[in-house]
């Protein structure tokens, strides 16, 4: 596996397990606060293949709430 994709994967992995940390009754949600940012924003661009071709994170239908 290339060393990007390994870091993606990683960090995809580490983001899945925060989140089945946060849905456990004695969560520590300023812990969870702190290290989803963190991880989030250490997320490294997406190995080529991930999304389909022509795909762009930003298209697609508006939801409710979200900002127009």
């Amino acid at each position: 596996m290339c060393p990007d994709c390994e870091d993606f994967a990683r960090t995809v992995v580490l983001l899945g397990q925060l989140t089945l940390y946060a849905g456990t009754p004695d969560a520590d949600v300023t812990f969870v606060d702190a290290v989803g940012v963190s991880l989030a924003a250490s997320l490294p661009k997406p190995p080529p293949g991930i999304f389909p071709p022509g795909y762009h994170p930003d298209d697609g239908p508006d939801y409710p709430g979200e900002p127009g």
